[in-house]
């Protein structure tokens, strides 16, 4: 299922509609975050097709003031936190090989969560390594915003939620806002 949704994700890339249904999802997400008012926004760096949030909300985050992180995620032992990122390039990689900030390590009110695939009830389908689940469960407090399009929604009986699956409190995709 997971590299059928990847496969999905790279066709619907080459699609004439792709453009604007990246504009609305970032006009979808903007409103989301406006209303959430983040003190600190916890981003992920784009790889694989997923929605460029960064690039999306640059202008809008330098406008609200919100301070950004990018997540740093360790193989051993299997972790993932956040360190504070000032918007420019990011400056290294971490051990996943994913580009990361060398800022100090925060915690954000809210994070962004790249989808493979999303439930209704608001579980989310990743690659496999658990990370974004392990940082919910340490941080209860932080509101889990899911980014996906529309068609990575997975049918009911597609996904079976396991006990250490965490739910995102709401996805937002190019047609609006499911709640979790």
């Amino acid at each position: 299922m997971r590299q059928r949704l990847i496969e999905a994700r790279q066709s619907f890339d080459a699609d004439p509609g792709a453009s604007s249904a990246r504009d609305a999802l970032a006009m979808h997400l903007v409103r989301v975050l406006e209303e959430l008012e983040p003190d600190c926004l916890g981003l992920y760096w784009p790889m694989r097709l997923e929605f460029n949030a960064p690039a999306a909300l640059a202008a809008d985050a330098r406008r609200m003031n919100w301070r950004l992180a990018l997540p740093f995620t360790r193989r051993e032992p299997r972790e993932m936190h956040f360190r504070a990122w000032n918007g420019a390039a990011p400056s290294l990689v971490d051990e996943c090989r994913i580009p990361a900030s060398d800022g100090p390590a925060v915690v954000p009110d809210v994070v962004l969560a790249p989808c493979v695939g999303f439930t209704d009830a608001g579980y989310r389908l990743g690659y496999g390594g658990g990370y974004f689940d392990r940082f919910l469960a340490a941080h209860p407090h932080v509101t889990a915003v899911g980014v996906a399009f529309a068609f990575m929604r997975l049918a009911p009986g597609d996904f079976h939620a396991q006990p250490h699956d965490r739910a995102l409190d709401l996805v937002v995709t190019e047609r609006g806002v499911h709640a979790g």
